[in-house]
């Protein structure tokens, strides 16, 4: 599939050898990191013109859209591009659990390290 995402886009891009960019996705409201994705140029360009976190299913190899099958959906309000090129944040409105196992983010309950000052 040839992707039709703008190529002054594209060429500042810099995917790893799997065709792939890290996509963090964060509430624009509060700011909190609800889930970690994968895109490629194809993904970025749906999310960018369709306005719904789209990415790229490494297990599943295939694109699947947030809230297609859940009603989770992410309406995607910005996405940036970091200073290497190299991972994208989608800071989205996120509706319902954002991961897979229902929790709000899918860092909820899973503290590796946790100080207090």
């Amino acid at each position: 599939m040839v992707s039709e995402l703008d190529p002054a886009i594209a060429e500042k891009l810099k995917l790893n050898p799997d065709g792939l960019l890290p996509a963090i996705v964060q509430e624009v409201r509060t700011s909190e990191v609800l889930m970690l994705a994968w895109m490629d140029e194809e993904a970025l360009h749906r999310t960018l013109t369709t306005g719904r976190g789209t990415y790229w299913s490494r297990s599943r190899g295939c694109y699947w859209v947030k809230g297609e099958s859940s009603g989770n959906v992410q309406k995607v309000c910005q996405v940036f591009l970091d200073c290497d090129g190299d991972t994208v944040l989608v800071k989205v409105e996120q509706t319902g659990p954002a991961c897979h196992t229902g929790t709000a983010t899918c860092f909820e309950s899973r503290e590796l390290l946790e100080t207090s000052e």
